[in-house]
């Protein structure tokens, strides 16, 4: 395909599955008006539904010691998220966070400054790390691009373990439109929960037994605990007036939380995976979504999300010191990091996998206009 660009946003064809129309607008402007828009209520209507929703919560939630679950990484959507449910709705959340052993001190901050000051208890689950460390060797080795696997994975599993565990009904989720209503393409950012996939991985590159490690299949969490234990997921961003400004600003003067340079760059490994891995190796980067949604949403010009672009995605004066410590964090060489970085690239479907049953689902939500991969709504 012929370079081209969108133009009413910054999605390229660096987008293996983008398309335009006759005047070079590309798919993703029109599935946001078509699809996404309609499920975003950031007015009266919004807050209505929100207070219902509410209301059902704490009915639920009368007798137990909480009445809904949050997971908090300390990015900007959970953070706001905990503060506007807890402080505006006086619901009564279990916050826990997952350490995978990639936590920034910047992540670390602003959690503690949030539990603190709302007055919370922070459940904290600890990934075995030589687990998780020989997890993300495996990724590295398979030499697919979606090599946040094996935080996302734990993320999912321990908040849906975390809920049947309390007999919690509700999940907060800080997925959002506002912030996120542009999809990743899948071919750099499969499915997370295909334990086909992960098993074939696990099984060719793994090199130890994952005997903690908490896995968990999309057909137990989206099924099992959503139809027969009636676990649900819940987006209160999506009911309310909602920007990442107006969230950093309350959270910077409300608690002394500090913004990323980057959306989810709470992780160190998620910094150096998409801010330099992604982009370097398979020429994706992934601000075209993250601008492309804040400029659908009102919240930047494609002339500011454009000249923004044009620096690279990571800072190339401390990138060396980002190779180190990936590397001796995973007790490999920079050397060896670099070799699965110049190795031959390597996708979803070079491996068992079960993107038919899943794209089959997706196709199925998404014309049915209900979610969609991403988790925006």
């Amino acid at each position: 395909m012929r370079y081209q660009l969108c133009t009413k946003t910054v999605m390229d064809t660096s987008d293996p599955g983008i398309s335009f129309d006759q005047d070079g607008v590309s798919n993703h402007f029109q599935d946001f008006h078509n699809t996404v828009k309609p499920n975003w209520h950031p007015n009266e209507q919004g807050r209505r539904q929100l207070l219902e929703r509410v209301a059902q919560i704490k009915q639920e939630g009368k007798g137990k010691d909480f009445d809904c679950i949050l997971g908090l990484s300390g990015g900007v959507d959970s953070s706001y998220m905990l503060h506007v449910m807890v402080k505006e709705y006086g619901l009564r959340p279990l916050v826990f966070h997952v350490d995978g052993g990639w936590n920034s001190e910047l992540a670390v901050h602003n959690i503690h400054v949030l539990v603190d000051k709302l007055g919370l208890d922070l459940f904290t689950e600890v990934i075995n790390w030589q687990e998780m460390r020989d997890f993300q060797l495996a990724w590295f080795k398979s030499g697919v691009p979606h090599l946040d696997i094996p935080q996302d994975h734990a993320f999912v599993a321990v908040l849906y373990q975390f809920a049947e565990k309390y007999g919690i009904k509700t999940i907060l989720n800080g997925g959002n439109i506002s912030t996120e209503c542009v999809i990743m393409p899948s071919q750099y950012y499969y499915w997370g929960t295909d334990m086909t996939q992960i098993r074939d991985v696990i099984k060719r590159f793994g090199t130890v037994p994952m005997r903690t490690y908490p896995f968990s299949s999309v057909y137990r969490h989206k099924l099992y605990l959503r139809y027969l234990k009636g676990v649900k997921t819940f987006k209160p961003l999506n009911f309310m007036p909602y920007t990442k400004e107006l969230a950093v600003d309350l959270l910077e003067k409300e608690y002394g939380w500090k913004p990323y340079p980057q959306k989810h760059f709470e992780s160190a490994f998620t910094r150096f995976y998409e801010g330099y891995w992604l982009p370097t190796r398979f020429g994706f980067d992934v601000r075209r979504c993250q601008f492309s949604s804040l400029i659908l949403t009102g919240q930047m010009s494609r002339e500011e999300a454009l000249q923004r672009l044009e620096a690279p995605p990571y800072n190339p004066e401390t990138i060396h010191q980002d190779f180190e410590y990936i590397a001796t964090k995973l007790r490999i060489s920079p050397e060896e990091l670099r070799s699965y970085h110049e190795m031959p690239k390597k996708f979803y479907w070079d491996y068992k996998n079960q993107q038919k049953v899943l794209g089959m689902i997706e196709k199925t939500v998404s014309f049915l206009k209900i979610a969609r991969r991403g988790g925006a709504f």
